[in-house]
């Protein structure tokens, strides 16, 4: 359960996307920098009522992140597994996310600022993901960026998978919200996410159509 080095995917940068759009094939879609929010009819264990934030979307497949599932592990397990340690409590008993089921042994920090770290995947101007260990030494350490969550386990999509399961109705899109990464309860992000876009996600049944 130890974060690794080595470089993740190439930067990635996408135009914005706000409110619901509905998903057309016919478009040039790019949805790194979006939340994926899972509607009812999905019922795949790792992203039944999911929220994924989506690190890169291109030509090869996307890459993401689930930003409501907790593991079983808290920061300070993760510290201690690579021999580090802090003395903020607070910080060691930091719930550390089910990030979804690629490499669930891999660290993968999410985090706010402009430095970057050996591994870096910088995704917008105030966003970043990180799978170095100097991170985690700077966090120990109370020098890492201000807001911060970590999770074990990332999840992926191959070239064109995403475009399938948007067209098969599976996810909502919405822009990426720096509360509900960062400061929302888990238990309450799924439903949140949907209030964003004006969606009652619990009452959603057939929903046709993508943000």
């Amino acid at each position: 359960m130890v974060p690794t080095t080595g470089s993740l995917l190439s930067p990635h940068y996408s135009r914005p996307i706000s409110g619901i759009y509905p998903y057309n094939a016919s478009m040039t879609s790019h949805f790194s920098n979006q939340l994926l929010i899972a509607l009812p009819a999905l019922y795949d264990p790792p992203f039944a009522r999911g929220v994924a934030w989506i690190c890169q979307h291109d030509e090869a497949g996307a890459m993401g992140m689930v930003v409501n599932r907790a593991s079983e592990y808290t920061l300070g397990d993760v510290l201690a597994q690579m021999n580090l340690q802090t003395g903020d409590a607070a910080l060691s008993g930091q719930i550390v996310l089910n990030g979804g089921p690629v490499h669930p042994e891999r660290g993968f920090v999410l985090h706010d600022g402009q430095r970057e770290w050996d591994s870096t995947l910088v995704i917008s101007d105030t966003l970043a993901l990180t799978t170095s260990r100097d991170i985690l030494e700077a966090i120990a350490e109370g020098e890492g960026p201000q807001r911060v969550v970590v999770a074990l386990g990332c999840a992926g999509w191959g070239a064109g998978q995403l475009e399938y399961e948007l067209g098969e109705n599976s996810w909502l899109t919405a822009p990426v919200d720096a509360e509900l990464l960062f400061a929302l309860p888990l238990e309450q992000r799924w439903q949140a996410a949907g209030d964003r876009i004006g969606v009652d996600i619990t009452r959603v049944t057939d929903y046709i159509g993508h943000a």
